[in-house]
């Protein structure tokens, strides 16, 4: 009986000291008040201050939407961890390859999911849209390998998909091998490319309504199952409207979150905070820091009114050599109408004082630089307007008519 008892000893304290398996959002509970009102009024007269707040996350990034800038940030570009966060990405890919009203039978693999589910069994019956739903709310590890291979038949070919569409959106730092997060050294991005590609998602109208839905009704072999969403900050918060919460051991608690006040629509990511109750904290501080302390600049009308102004003065100025027309000056595309700010823009203008004739229509010669924080925000060309002429025979015989008639004094 000993002998029994020393193996059921040695079991449990093999259990106790064997590392548990590491689970994306592994918390289906809500938490309606995880900031307490006196903590959110602290917050707000802190960053009415001016007051830079003091963040627990590891990595964090307000990304301008407007602009497509990171306009705060710390470590935004280091590669990490990002949990259920990745669910993002699993989200756009089945919103643009799939009918949403198609059925999908779960398999084992989804079943068989560990850490947050949305509880799904082998061959349940349920729609994408429900699966969406059950994936960005409830954030279903289940529902984002039954997506996946509803889609691409297995974890490995979506991830093909979600790499893809990174490298489309121009994401250098960004790597997929789940659709879920669950940790693997393999599977990161950054502060600033999860930001990007949250912008995108909330582009789409059906990402962008599911995200900002606080709880809804789903149907799963026709039964009706209520899910609540996880996002503590959606419906707590001013102007909230969504996106996604995360947490795994390695990525530690993450949160993603669109917010609009006034003119300015941001996106806050803070990845690494230690606890479910310092991920919202900083994000609450982020956005009351920005909304407080910073302001939006109509970049395109400061531009085009310091060019108008430009042109007065140094249009005329620059001498086109045997030139038959006169030198008409124009922008050309400006990427950036707008930003969010604590500083005003520094426009510098440079220009080419000399030119050979003749010159073609939209033929560069100067650029019109935008800084703000010393940063170069912007870089617009100058360009020609329409072609200058090079003088020939019988403009040279005009000018001599003109100076014979005494229209024109030689000095």
């Amino acid at each position: 009986m000993k002998k029994y008892f020393k193996i059921i000893f040695v079991i449990l304290i093999i259990f106790i000291i064997t590392p548990k398996n590491i689970y994306a959002d592994d918390e289906n509970e809500i938490y309606e008040n995880v900031i307490e009102d006196e903590e959110k009024i602290e917050i707000e007269a802190a960053a009415t201050t001016g007051t830079k707040p003091t963040i627990n996350s590891r990595k964090y990034c307000v990304y301008d939407r407007l602009s497509g800038k990171c306009i705060y940030g710390k470590d935004e570009n280091k590669e990490t961890a990002m949990a259920s966060t990745t669910k993002i990405m699993t989200a756009i890919i089945i919103v643009e390859n799939c009918n949403l009203n198609e059925i999908v039978t779960v398999t084992s693999k989804a079943a068989n999911t560990g850490g947050s589910r949305l509880g799904l069994h082998i061959d349940d019956k349920i729609s994408v849209n429900d699966l969406l739903y059950g994936l960005m709310l409830r954030s279903g590890n289940d529902a984002a390998v039954a997506l996946a291979i509803h889609l691409s038949k297995s974890i490995e070919n979506f991830a093909i998909l979600m790499n893809n569409k990174a490298e489309e959106l121009g994401l250098k730092n960004t790597h997929f091998v789940t659709p879920h997060g669950l940790d693997n050294n393999e599977h990161y991005t950054t502060a600033l490319e999860l930001a990007k590609i949250t912008d995108y998602a909330l582009k789409n109208d059906i990402i962008a309504k599911i995200v900002n839905t606080k709880s809804t009704t789903i149907s799963i072999n026709g039964d009706r199952m209520n899910i609540n969403n996880t996002n503590e900050l959606l419906g707590n918060v001013e102007g909230v409207y969504g996106v996604k919460t995360g947490f795994t051991n390695n990525a530690g608690r993450c949160l993603v979150t669109s917010v609009k006040r006034g003119d300015m629509d941001l996106i806050v990511v803070v990845l690494g905070a230690d606890t479910r109750k310092d991920r919202a904290k900083d994000t609450i501080k982020l956005i009351e820091y920005i909304t407080k302390n910073f302001f939006v600049v109509n970049l395109e009308e400061s531009v085009n009114k310091e060019f108008e102004q430009w042109k007065l003065i140094n249009q005329n100025r620059i001498y086109i050599n045997k030139a038959s027309n006169n030198l008409e000056l124009k922008l050309g595309e400006m990427k950036i109408k707008g930003i969010v700010t604590n500083q005003e823009p520094i426009i510098e203008i440079n220009a080419l004082t000399y030119l050979e004739a003749p010159i073609l229509e939209n033929e560069k010669i100067g650029t019109l630089t935008v800084k703000i924080n010393d940063e170069i925000i912007e870089e617009i060309e100058i360009l020609t307007s329409e072609k200058v002429e090079k003088r020939n025979i019988l403009d040279y015989l005009y000018i001599i008519s003109k100076i014979y008639a005494g229209k024109i004094k030689i000095i």
